[in-house]
């Protein structure tokens, strides 16, 4: 994925990168125990997913359990809604930011 990551995390990742985010730090494609995490701000423990065709709802409960059993708080966002507004899903994430 991190070599060649579908049209939406990679329109995600402009929003994200290089600080661009009130300065928070994001990583992409992070192993985090036995997962791999979309996106990433560490110092936040925030965990921000693209949400496209593949994504399992069992499997990502399962997951989500034990990412917020390590004190992470994942946000998942349809890949419509990245598209079309992204400036929403900017705003949802700076949010949660601030609360952590």
């Amino acid at each position: 994925m991190r070599r060649n990551p579908s049209v939406t995390e990679r329109r995600l990742w402009r929003l994200l990168r290089d600080r661009k985010l009130e300065g928070l730090k994001f990583r992409r494609q992070v192993p985090i125990g036995p997962y791999f995490a979309d996106f990433v701000c560490l110092s936040c423990r925030i965990i921000i997913e693209a949400g496209g065709p593949l994504h399992d709802e069992e499997h990502d409960a399962e997951r989500d359990a034990w990412l917020d059993s390590q004190r992470c708080l994942v946000l998942r966002f349809p890949n419509t809604m990245i598209a079309e507004k992204p400036e929403e899903v900017f705003e949802a994430i700076l949010a949660a930011a601030k609360t952590r």
